[in-house]
Order: C-alpha cells, then structure tokens, then sequence
C-alpha cells in the first residue's frame, strides 16, 4: 500500500494520533502524517471531519475515517499485513473495548484535571481518581494479559495502544508536577508493561520525547489560559 493512499490528519503531542499511527506500524502500512497546527483548523481537517472538527482522521483512498479508536478498528478489519490488534475472541474483544471507554471518558480526564489542581490538597484530591484508575487498570492487564508482556498478549493489541497512548503525557504530568502515578510498588505490571511498551517497534519512533512534549504542553496551557482571559 502506498504511502499516498494513507493519510493521517493530526499533531505530533496528540496521544489520540498516536492511536492510528501505532495501529499502522502495526500492521506495517506506509503512510502520511499531514500535521495540523494547534489552535487552528485547516480547511482539509473541517472537510473530513465535519461533526466534531477534531484529530485524528484516517484519510484511506479518499474516504475520511473519524475518531481514534474507531480508527484503530478499521486499520485492524482493513490490512491483514499484520497481527490482529483486537482480540478474536467476542468476550476478551468486548472487554478491551469496555476498558478503552472507561480510560477515555473516567481515566484520562482525572489525570488532565491534576494541571488544573491549585495547592497541594487539591494536587492530592486530583491525583485519588488517577491512582485508583490505575491499580484498576492494574488489575484488568493481569485479566487480560493472561501472564504475557501486553494486554493484547504476546503483542500489542487494542487495549495496549487505547492506555499505551497517554504514557507521554503521564509522564509529563509527573515531571511538571513532581509527583509519581506509575508506581512500580502499586502497580509493577503496568509499570513493567509501559517499559515494554514504549520500547515496542511499533511506538518507539511515535512516542515523543517527555521533555519536548512538556515543554509543547507549557505552549498549549499558555494558549487556553490566554484565550480563556481574553
């Protein structure tokens, strides 16, 4: 497949862009990454994603495809050029996804809501739902796992990328912070599971560097702070 035919619309700090773009080395398929810039929209992003005007998009012989995990289930059902990324069986399949929207719409949202904390009891407080997410998530990688190196088992697989995506900015989040969520003592097989994850094949050359991504984030708080004034 040539890299032409596959587009991806999005910004390199994205832990949502990471999504495709690991969901593609995955299965070994060339591609383009068209960067958007943060704080504007080009005209080809509000074309292929007219609902909610967001990255990523997946642009696949033309046909735009929105929303990242959804992506990910796409390249999955499109390319056999690769190992499957979600599970074959139904119940282990509906299990990652159920995850996968819990890390979405409960987890990351707490660990974004750590930046916005003013004071140490209110650092504290913000840090209880992330913590406690983590010893669950914990928990569902020794479930789901099954003993092996990744959620998805042997390699990486839908559940691995929907958590593996937020590691950068987690780590960001502990250095801007100076506070530790990835303890090794609370919960050594995510914390083993991340190395491993992040000297993947498929990741290393996507995931960012943590001080280039914090010093991208200081630019992008100062951003919404200053529109938020304005």
């Amino acid at each position: 497949m040539a890299g032409n035919d596959v587009k991806v619309l999005g910004a390199w700090p994205s832990p949502y862009v990471m999504r495709p773009r690991i969901a593609l080395n995955i299965k070994s398929v060339a591609y383009d990454i068209l960067e958007e810039q943060f704080g504007s929209k080009s005209e080809l992003l509000l074309k292929s994603n007219p609902v909610y005007k967001k990255i990523p998009v997946l642009i696949h012989d033309g046909k735009p495809i929105s929303e990242s995990l959804i992506i990910v289930q796409y390249i999955d059902e499109v390319w056999n050029s690769g190992p499957s990324i979600l599970p074959s069986d139904p119940y282990d399949r509906a299990i990652a996804r159920f995850w996968a929207t819990y890390i979405d719409d409960k987890w990351f949202p707490a660990m974004r809501g750590i930046a916005a904390a003013q004071g140490e009891d209110a650092q504290k407080a913000a840090m209880e739902p992330v913590v406690e997410g983590l010893v669950l998530l914990e928990d569902a990688f020794k479930n789901c796992s099954k003993g092996k190196k990744f959620f998805g088992g042997n390699k990486i697989g839908y559940l691995d990328i929907a958590l593996g995506c937020f590691l950068g900015w987690m780590r960001v989040t502990e250095k801007m912070n100076n506070i530790k969520l990835l303890d090794e003592a609370k919960t050594p097989g995510l914390y083993k599971w991340a190395e491993d994850f992040c000297a993947d094949s498929a990741v290393k050359d996507v995931m960012p560097a943590t001080d280039k991504l914090a010093e991208a984030a200081k630019l992008i708080l100062a951003k919404i702070r200053a529109q938020a004034s304005s």
